[in-house]
């Protein structure tokens, strides 16, 4: 009699006790593997490189040094074989649209109970995508104003360029770029382009 197939993860999570705790509930599921824990983004990518690829990452967004959105983006680059689920906040709708083109099979809740997640990675792991519906219904409301250009230039501004620099960087005029600014601090109802850039990473358009 064949054994059960065994899926295995690997779990990227800054916060210790979040990290175990997860790890912990997962390891109660008899077809649920965990062959790694990792504290950031960028020991996940070490990890990745020198080792087999999980069936699926299981990952938060936010971290310090590299993002889940940067794991997820390696493993396409990558051609890795691996699904990647991300974890968010309620704060962070604007991410989902970001994480599917970059292919993420699951976004969830970090609020969701866990019987929740479980599901979900039993899901991804037959082949479907998960989508928590708060996230949906929440991507799909928090639509981004910011023409692509707009946003080209609040992310060199949020990066510490001077207007000079983003012009040459876009090949624009500086006084191009001065309008592109002053439209997203405009649409964005923001302060100075400092706020701006602000709000538009917290919505995830950044």
């Amino acid at each position: 009699m064949s054994s059960k197939a065994t899926t295995t993860i690997l779990i990227v999570e800054d916060q210790s006790l979040v990290r175990d705790a997860i790890a912990m509930l997962l390891s109660l599921e008899d077809d649920l593997t965990i062959i790694g824990k990792c504290s950031n983004g960028q020991e996940a990518i070490e990890y990745l490189d020198n080792n087999p690829a999980p069936h699926i990452i299981l990952s938060d967004i936010e971290m310090p040094l590299v993002s889940g959105l940067d794991v997820a983006a390696h493993v396409t680059k990558q051609s890795l074989r691996t699904n990647v689920v991300l974890m968010t906040t309620f704060s962070k709708p604007g991410y989902i649209k970001r994480a599917l083109s970059l292919g993420v099979k699951g976004f969830i809740l970090k609020e969701s109970d866990s019987d929740y997640l479980i599901d979900a990675i039993h899901k991804v792991s037959a082949g479907d995508k998960v989508i928590s519906p708060e996230l949906a219904i929440m991507a799909l409301d928090d639509k981004n104003p910011l023409t692509q250009k707009e946003m080209s230039a609040l992310k060199l501004a949020s990066d510490g360029l001077k207007t000079r620099a983003i012009a040459e960087q876009l090949f624009l005029s500086e006084g191009t770029v001065r309008n592109y600014l002053s439209e997203a601090i405009s649409k964005l109802e923001a302060t100075n382009r400092v706020d701006a850039a602000r709000i538009a990473k917290q919505k995830g358009w950044l």
